[in-house]
């Protein structure tokens, strides 16, 4: 069983950075995709970032630039470098870690963090 834990989240004014982790317990020896996806009030979950084992990389238009996901493979943890926020950057993140690019019922999500960008 894995098991995820982020943290990274907080509260920032527009134009500041954030650097958000998760950090995977367990055997992860099945994992091919890390994601982090977002879900704003009243809004649905959204994917913000994925990355592969083979290191393909996907980000929604809104953060092309401004974020990055990376991963430490010796310390099972992926991260998301956010930089030039913005008021509507402000959700609840999740870290996904799968087997397959697309969201299945066996994956493995994070508690979530919380983002807030004030203007």
């Amino acid at each position: 069983q894995v098991q995820l834990v982020e943290s990274g989240g907080g509260s920032v004014q527009a134009g500041g950075s954030l650097k958000l982790s998760c950090v995977a317990s367990g055997s992860i020896t099945s994992i091919n995709t890390m994601s982090w996806y977002r879900q704003a009030p009243g809004n649905q979950r959204e994917l913000v970032a994925q990355m592969s084992t083979a290191r393909t990389t996907y980000y929604t238009d809104s953060v092309k630039g401004r974020f990055t996901i990376s991963r430490d493979n010796a310390k099972n943890t992926v991260y998301l470098q956010m930089t030039s926020l913005k008021p509507e950057d402000t959700a609840i993140y999740y870290c996904r870690l799968g087997r397959y690019w697309t969201v299945r019922d066996d994956d493995y999500w994070g508690q979530g963090t919380q983002v807030t960008v004030s203007s």
